[in-house]
């Protein structure tokens, strides 16, 4: 979604939001309407949602890519499947480098069965949860510590796909950042079968990015939030720009930053994402943060996901 996320999306009381809420009752009621009237195929493989209801940003790839390593080292062959965009290649050359099982197709069902014809025996959709033509085996939620649920209102009003009751379809939840005992009870009010686990990500290559003055940039769901984090371990960021997620950078802007840096005595500094979409234009001075995702009590977790399985 090629937006920088308003405002508004924190507050209830914001004006917009008040004026936006009829159109999100409308889309409220057209979602509900279409799920009643949709039969979700079931597959010979299991099926491992990981998805969200907040609009973009929670880290689902991540824990895709995460997921794929922990059932490669359990004797599984899993395929990570992704709605075909022609603007989310830099999530494919990511997902590609890693694990190098990546089915794509603008339909999820034509690549479920590709990974089933191909003797996957686990199929991790990468987003979909909103898919409801396809019968999940396990649904896995993220959400990230900053924005949660903003301000708890359905798209347009508010950031999200599915009020926060559609959590009932969900197994799993998994929260990137600091914990909230508020939200957890707001989760097991929903439904107190739901397994809650934290996350966090954990810079690979930090160090050779201390000391140095630094321009940032991300074109990510929520670009304050790899600000935040390079914040965090207390890297000397002197000027960010953001822009939207799956931003299409062409050329001519990336010289401009590139120039801006250079006369201003910067070193740049972008996500692993924003990387692979601006690798081949051959700027040899950009760098990006390089960051593993680590789970709280990560055996519980893995035995939650086989036992599904």
């Amino acid at each position: 979604m090629k937006f920088l996320k308003p405002k508004f999306w924190e507050s209830r009381s914001n004006i917009l939001a008040i004026l936006l809420s009829p159109i999100s009752l409308l889309f409220y009621f057209l979602t509900a309407l279409r799920k009643s009237l949709i039969s979700p195929k079931k597959f010979k493989i299991p099926i491992i949602c990981v998805g969200n209801i907040y609009v973009g940003g929670t880290g689902k790839t991540p824990v895709s890519i995460m997921i794929a390593n922990i059932l490669k080292t359990n004797n599984k062959n899993p395929a990570i499947i992704k709605k075909y965009y022609k603007d989310h290649e830099d999530e494919h050359k990511l997902i590609n480098n890693i694990t190098n099982s990546l089915i794509l197709n603008k339909n999820r069902v034509a690549a479920i069965e590709k990974a089933e014809r191909e003797n996957f025996d686990v199929g991790i959709l990468d987003d979909g949860f909103q898919d409801y033509t396809i019968k999940k085996t396990l649904n896995i939620i993220c959400f990230n510590s900053r924005q949660l649920i903003g301000n708890g209102l359905v798209f347009p009003a508010g950031p999200l796909r599915e009020r926060l009751s559609s959590l009932e379809r969900a197994q799993i939840v998994i929260i990137n950042g600091e914990k909230n005992k508020i939200f957890e009870e707001k989760i097991l009010n929903i439904s107190k079968n739901i397994k809650i686990f934290y996350s966090e990500y954990l810079p690979i290559n930090i160090e050779q990015f201390k000391g140095k003055k630094l321009f940032a940039f991300a074109g990510i769901g929520n670009p304050n939030n790899f600000f935040k984090l390079l914040s965090k371990y207390n890297l000397n960021v002197q000027k960010k720009i953001s822009f939207p997620d799956h931003y299409e950078f062409k050329k001519k802007e990336i010289e401009q930053i590139t120039e801006d840096a250079v006369n201003n005595n910067l070193d740049l500094i972008t996500t692993e994402k924003d990387f692979y979409r601006v690798k081949d234009y051959g700027f040899k001075d950009l760098r990006y943060l390089k960051v593993d995702l680590k789970i709280e009590e990560k055996n519980k977790f893995i035995t939650e996901v086989l036992k599904h399985l």
